[in-house]
């Protein structure tokens, strides 16, 4: 629309900054203009939303899923997150695996999820690059939002047993630790020849020696959260600790770290060993340390748009309700690093927003109208209580 959007009249909750009684938020040509109070007189040439009784917030952000790429109701044939023929794999790319026509992506935007991190499986040692996507597009390349993302590694049970029961080494905790470093010792080495025949693989991870992308560490258990610690003050990489499961039980050590964490998933069973201390308490103990907390689904393990009734349950096990917001919000666009494009009601960023019946954390309260790019890509139809998609 030629003279852009003015969505009016709503609980506009920015993120950063304080939310605004009856305020209006503008968008044009697929960026945010503007976020007003009460009194603020839209453009004449603005189209007006009626958001009153409405809620207004950023697109909510899921740092860690495996939308796309362990595709729902598929089987085998949809199932592309590990790649199993070796321990390090650094060289694949989970963007090549992604299926823009999963149904998870349609889920992700009834859900109020509009943009999200794919992430490789926790089979191996070394996983792959992770990418951060918006949740809607024709092809995964119209969707790209940074590329790669990050690596993804995987410490404790998942490369010990997968891994292990294939016969490839290393199939115990100090292997895996083991594969890791001799890996990264050999990108360092890669890195610094001047004239070297070009390998992919230590070409991925000599990306994230120079700290250009941040390492996703899979670890559950205490002890293999200190290994992950351990390592990155090893070799000086941007660490990020994903699920760490038992994060409470050395929160001071995260802390001191200065290392951010993406927990979840929040609300399954205790389906292994390393889970069996899983609490919904954890994101509030880590958040109130300091620690910059985003919280995951890990979809499908828990589907993609239950993320804010995660982010509800870990308010009520404690975690203070703005720090929350954050977790689905700009904390997971900063682990990102896109967080210069979405993530908070801002004056140039994205318009990727969400109009809400009511509070997201309300269990009654649904995504009635998304945005991204300024284009609403979905509508709740209430007459057959169904969302209706726009065309990608």
């Amino acid at each position: 629309m030629a003279g852009g959007i003015a969505i009016s009249g709503g609980y506009v909750v920015p993120i950063e900054g304080s939310p605004i009684e009856g305020g209006t938020v503008v968008i044009a040509d697929g960026k945010i203009t503007a976020v007003a109070g009460p009194g603020f007189t839209p453009p004449d040439d603005c189209a007006v939303v009626d958001a009153t009784g409405k809620w207004v917030l950023p697109g909510l952000i899921d740092a860690h899923t495996h939308l796309g790429a362990r595709e729902e109701g598929e089987g085998w044939a949809g199932h592309d997150t590990n790649e199993l023929t070796g321990p390090v794999q650094a060289h694949v790319q989970v963007l090549d695996a992604i299926n823009p026509a999963d149904e998870g992506f349609r889920d992700a935007l009834a859900g109020g999820v509009l943009a999200a991190g794919i992430t490789p499986g926790s089979g191996n040692p070394i996983g792959g690059q992770t990418v951060a996507v918006r949740c809607w597009g024709l092809t995964v390349d119209d969707m790209v939002l940074r590329s790669p993302a990050g690596m993804k590694s995987a410490l404790g049970e998942n490369p010990k047993r997968v891994v292990g029961e294939r016969r490839v080494n290393p199939s115990s905790r100090l292997g895996t630790a083991a594969a890791i470093r001799s890996a990264l010792v050999d990108a360092a080495a890669y890195a610094a020849r001047e004239e070297v025949a070009r390998d992919l693989k230590l070409e991925a991870l000599a990306r994230v020696l120079r700290r250009e992308i941040p390492w996703r560490q899979h670890c559950h258990r205490a002890d293999d959260i200190a290994t992950a610690l351990r390592l990155a003050a090893e070799f000086g990489y941007d660490l990020v600790l994903d699920h760490c499961t038992e994060g409470y039980l050395i929160v001071d050590k995260i802390a001191a770290a200065g290392v951010p964490v993406v927990t979840g998933p929040l609300i399954t069973a205790r389906s292994k060993v390393e889970l069996r201390n899983r609490t919904l308490a954890n994101p509030g103990v880590l958040a109130a340390a300091g620690i910059t907390v985003a919280i995951a689904t890990d979809h499908p393990v828990v589907p993609v748009h239950l993320l804010a009734l995660q982010a509800a349950l870990a308010v009520r096990e404690g975690m203070d309700r703005d720090a929350a917001l954050r977790a689905v919000t700009i904390n997971p666009a900063t682990v990102m690093r896109v967080s210069d494009r979405i993530g908070s009601l801002v004056p140039g960023k994205d318009a990727d927003l969400v109009i809400w019946s009511g509070d997201p954390f309300d269990v009654m309260s649904r995504a009635e109208v998304a945005y991204i790019g300024g284009r609403e890509v979905y509508r709740y139809d209430p007459v057959s209580r169904s969302g209706v998609f726009t065309s990608p």
